[in-house]
């Protein structure tokens, strides 16, 4: 009887191990709401006796059409601007009026000239929060204007509300590609050097605290990341790789982007994001 005890032990402890492994790996899927935040970082805002003010910067969105609706930060409402089908609605008169009779704060703003400011292609946003309704198929993206990249003086930091507004069913089914890439048509992430000086300098701070002097050998060798993309034979990234095995197969990367549980490799012409150590996204 002993002896066949010891000869089930083997067997229990493995399905014991696949079982475990299999929980783990399920657990560490992230979800939609979880990859749209690590690719959209949040802006910060705090205030004082002096106003309002960005204390830290977030992902650098630009305008592609115009049309979204916003309020100054002071003002306790927001308005929401939905986007489906290609096309930007934003809040009609009617709408805005009746916000107006409900908050009594608007009265002050509206004196001031400045009750809402219609959002034009080409001005510069901050994202500052993220939710998706899979219910809905919606998702809802709150930003900020980012005023010194608009040269707004004074600032107000005027401040709207997205819903991308998806077919009925097919949110639950789309990737977190094919969310971003519905919300690039109207938000896409500025590639505007110049703008995203500061939010660069932060990004690096990041990534020298988590990756010690690995930024700085990953862009003196990022040539070598390129040229290896551009060779002959083409290379395999795969769902689940490991950090590793992506430099292997492409090289080091131009730049890496650390953002705690979630990391972008930056290579010429993709860019792969990680979750939790494993390739979760390819652009």
């Amino acid at each position: 009887m002993s002896h066949r005890l010891q000869s089930l032990v083997p067997g229990m402890v493995a399905a014991l191990a696949i079982s475990t492994w299999g929980g783990a790996a399920f657990a560490q899927e992230p979800t939609l709401q979880e990859q749209l935040a690590a690719q959209y970082k949040y802006a910060k805002l705090g205030s004082d006796t002096s106003g309002y003010s960005i204390t830290e910067e977030g992902t650098l969105l630009a305008i592609q059409k115009g049309g979204i609706l916003g309020v100054p930060q002071s003002d306790k409402t927001v308005l929401t601007t939905k986007y489906e089908g290609g096309q930007v609605k934003a809040p009609n008169s009617l709408m805005v009026t009746g916000r107006q009779k409900l908050f009594g704060h608007f009265s002050q703003t509206q004196s001031q000239g400045q009750t809402t400011h219609l959002f034009a292609k080409g001005e510069k946003v901050y994202p500052t929060n993220i939710s998706v309704s899979v219910d809905k198929d919606s998702v809802a993206m709150n930003i900020v204007a980012c005023d010194l990249c608009n040269k707004t003086d004074p600032p107000t930091y005027n401040k709207a509300q997205v819903v991308f507004q998806f077919p009925k069913g097919s949110l639950a089914k789309a990737s977190a590609g094919d969310v971003e890439d519905t919300i690039g048509q109207l938000l896409a992430i500025s590639d505007d050097s110049g703008d995203q000086g500061n939010q660069q300098q932060g990004q690096d701070q990041g990534q020298g605290q988590a990756q010690g002097g690995g930024q700085g050998q990953g862009q003196g060798q990022g040539g070598g990341g390129g040229d290896q993309q551009g060779g002959g034979q083409p290379q395999t990234i795969q769902m689940g790789m490991t950090m590793d095995q992506v430099q292997q197969a492409m090289g080091t990367p131009l730049k890496i982007v650390n953002l705690g549980p979630k990391q972008i490799y930056v290579y010429k012409d993709l860019k792969v994001t990680f979750i939790g150590g494993r390739v979760a996204d390819v652009q």
